[in-house]
């Protein structure tokens, strides 16, 4: 009599919505990664083609451990933020969380508003900084598949970003050494806080610092 057969038990599905793309880069290895550059993360932000940034293989595959080790933990990659990363806490809600503003308009108080390092950053040269600011307020996003902004919300963050970013490294010649970018909601693995990414291209230790009040690995 022959053994019954037994299946093998179905993967588990990423903890996050993974494209294509990222597919294919969690079977190379690091040494077959090619980082951003400067000007090919110009050139993907400027075409709004956002599933093209990647993280390095070994560092997707971290990422997608921890994420599903936090959701373990605390229910949420979105909890973990909340409660370790920004401790905000907030509002009752049953639609996600809510916070209570200073401002109901975004960035129009510091309080409403923290930049943080990107503990998960893109696969980017080593000269380029990925910082994250999570917002209380909820930015204006169009009424599609993809979510993007609206044009007005894009006007509220390059301002911000003119104004905190730009201003402090210099002024309007220092312009192209910044460049930002919201994902699609699609595309977002911390889904319910707001969030915008900003890259900034020779920024030293000090400035970062200053911008996020904390020291590199703390």
């Amino acid at each position: 009599m022959t053994s019954p057969k037994t299946s093998s038990p179905s993967p588990s599905p990423p903890p996050f919505p993974l494209t294509s793309k990222d597919r294919q880069n969690l079977s190379r290895a690091d040494s077959d990664f090619t980082p951003h550059t400067w000007s090919h993360l110009q050139q993907i932000i400027t075409a709004n083609d956002l599933s093209s940034l990647l993280r390095r293989p070994s560092s997707l595959r971290r990422y997608l451990a921890w994420t599903a080790a936090t959701k373990a933990q605390y229910g949420s990659t979105t909890s973990y933020i909340c409660q370790v990363r920004l401790r905000w806490t907030p509002l009752p809600s049953p639609s996600g969380p809510v916070f209570e503003t200073a401002n109901p308009v975004p960035f129009a108080d510091a309080s409403d508003y923290r930049i943080l390092r990107n503990d998960w950053p893109y696969g980017v040269e080593k000269d380029i900084a990925h910082l994250i600011v999570w917002l209380k307020n909820r930015l204006d996003v169009q009424d599609d598949i993809n979510g993007d902004l609206t044009e007005e919300a894009r006007a509220q963050v390059q301002a911000f970003v003119d104004r905190v970013f730009i201003q402090t490294l210099g002024g309007e010649t220092e312009r192209e050494r910044v460049i930002w970018f919201r994902n699609w909601t699609g595309l977002q693995s911390v889904q319910g806080i707001e969030h915008v990414h900003v890259l900034v291209l020779g920024a030293g230790e000090e400035l970062l610092e200053e911008w996020t009040g904390e020291e590199k690995g703390a």
